[in-house]
């Protein structure tokens, strides 16, 4: 106990240390794994580009971002990641089956929202020089959607806002998509046709609250 100008302190003890530790942990680890819940969930809405940006508050900034960078319109870049991953943050492809029942190696190191796959995201890093993105960042997805995207059109010369062949080239690569691979897989071209009809819905949703999501991004302080 110390005694400064008639104050009296008493020291405080390992013990009290320990059980005002634990009680900060107690209080505040539970809070920040529900924050971060929330934000790598995927949406409720999937199907609805207005409840999507609504709900995930910087998505739209991000998605904005990547289509004033590289051309690549927003409501493309919702389709791909729909079609790829669901919009799950740590998605990757299913794991075969050793004898149909013992869990066995993954497809491919694909990952992240955009299902990219390792050598194909360092290229991407190496070209944008983005070496510190995340394939688990929706922020990183999109740009690199974008990116892609874009090399897709100088390499191949297909229209940014085309979603059919923009996904065939995302799907086969660009080496693939000039040897027409996709047209040996009937089942792709489907999916293809998929993404882009979810494509003409997500831009017609989006014409209908740009102006919504517009004004609240303006006001976004940070």
């Amino acid at each position: 106990m110390h005694n400064l100008n008639g104050i009296r302190f008493e020291p405080v003890s390992h013990q009290s240390k320990s059980s005002g530790l634990a009680l900060v942990r107690t209080a505040i680890l539970p809070c920040l794994m529900a924050v971060y819940g929330c934000s790598s969930s995927p949406p409720r809405n999937m199907a609805d580009a207005c409840d999507i940006f609504e709900e995930k508050d910087d998505w739209y900034e991000a998605s904005e971002e990547a289509f004033e960078k590289w051309g690549v319109p927003i409501h493309v870049q919702l389709a791909i990641i729909h079609q790829e991953s669901r919009f799950e943050h740590d998605a990757k492809p299913p794991r075969e089956k050793l004898f149909w029942f013992i869990p066995w190696f993954r497809k491919s190191s694909a990952y992240g929202y955009a299902q990219v796959q390792d050598t194909t995201w360092e290229w991407y890093q190496r070209e944008t020089g983005n070496s510190w993105a995340d394939r688990d960042d929706y922020e990183d997805a999109v740009d690199f959607i974008g990116w892609y995207g874009s090399v897709s059109h100088r390499k191949l010369g297909i229209s940014k806002w085309d979603t059919y062949r923009q996904y065939l080239a995302y799907h086969e690569g660009h080496g693939g998509y000039k040897r027409a691979s996709y047209n040996k897989k009937p089942w792709l071209l489907k999916v293809a046709r998929k993404v882009e009809s979810n494509a003409k819905r997500y831009r017609s949703q989006i014409a209908s609250c740009r102006e919504r999501l517009e004004r609240g991004w303006s006001l976004w302080p940070f």
